[in-house]
C-alpha cells in the first residue's frame, strides 16, 4: 500500500490524486494500481481540459474519473486474485445512472475542489465497498465520498475560480463498469483493463 500525502487525499482521490511509489522506491514485483470509474467523454475530456485550464500539473497524468480504490500497491503475484476479484464484482453488478452537479470541496481538511454527484452516490458506494474487500481490503481514514477532482494542492485563490467556474456543472451518463490503472514510471496512470458489468469477464484496454 503507498503511504498517504494527506489521509483524505487517499481515502478521497485516486486512481492517480494520492502518492505513489516510483518503480524505483517501489522496488521489482510490485504493481501500484488503482480503479475507478471513468468518466466518458465528452465530459471526461472536458473536465480534464478544466482541470490543465487551472494549472494543475496532475490533469495531463490522470484520466477523468470517480475513485473506488485509491492508489495501492500490489505483490506481481498477487495481481490475477486481483483481477479474478474485480471481474467476479463486475459480473454481478448492474449499469447504474450517475449525475454530476455543482462544485464541492475538501477543503480545509485536504486542498481539493471537485465535482459532486447528485445521483449515483449510492452506486458508487456499493460498488466501492465490494472492490475494497477480498485481496484489495484495506482501511481508509475517511468515509468514501464519490466525487471528480477538478482541482489538487493548488493555490487558494485558483481553487476559489476552480470551484466557482464549476459551480453550474451538470452531465448526466451510464456507468457501464469500471477499470483498473496503473501507475507507470512516467507519473501517467494509465487504464490496463475494463471490467463491464454483467458480462463476466474483462476487456483489454
Amino acid at each position: 500500500m503507498v503511504a498517504d500525502r494527506g489521509a483524505h487525499d487517499d481515502a478521497a482521490e485516486g486512481p492517480g490524486e494520492g502518492p505513489a511509489a516510483s518503480g524505483a522506491a517501489r522496488g521489482s514485483g510490485v504493481r501500484a494500481i488503482g480503479v475507478a470509474i471513468p468518466i466518458p467523454d465528452p465530459h471526461g475530456a472536458l473536465l480534464q481540459a478544466k482541470r490543465a485550464s487551472f494549472g494543475d500539473p496532475l490533469a495531463t497524468a490522470i484520466p477523468t474519473h470517480i475513485t473506488l480504490l485509491p492508489p495501492t500497491e500490489v505483490p506481481e503475484h498477487e495481481f490475477g486474485a486481483v483481477t479474478d476479484h474485480l471481474r467476479e464484482i463486475a459480473r454481478t453488478e448492474r449499469p447504474f445512472h450517475i449525475r454530476l452537479r455543482g462544485s464541492g470541496t475538501f477543503r480545509p481538511v485536504s486542498p481539493v475542489v471537485f465535482v459532486a454527484l447528485a445521483e449515483g452516490i449510492r452506486g458508487c458506494e456499493q460498488l466501492q465497498a465490494r472492490v475494497l474487500s477480498g485481496p484489495l481490503a484495506r482501511p481508509l481514514p475517511f468515509p468514501y465520498h464519490p466525487h471528480v477532482t477538478i482541482a489538487h494542492h493548488l493555490p487558494e485563490e485558483v481553487m476559489d475560480r476552480a470551484f466557482k467556474e464549476l459551480a453550474g456543472y451538470s452531465a448526466d451518463f451510464h456507468v457501464w463498469g469500471f477499470s483498473l490503472y496503473e501507475h507507470g514510471l512516467d507519473g501517467v496512470w494509465r487504464p490496463q483493463d475494463d471490467f463491464v458489468f454483467g458480462e463476466g469477464g474483462q476487456r483489454r484496454v
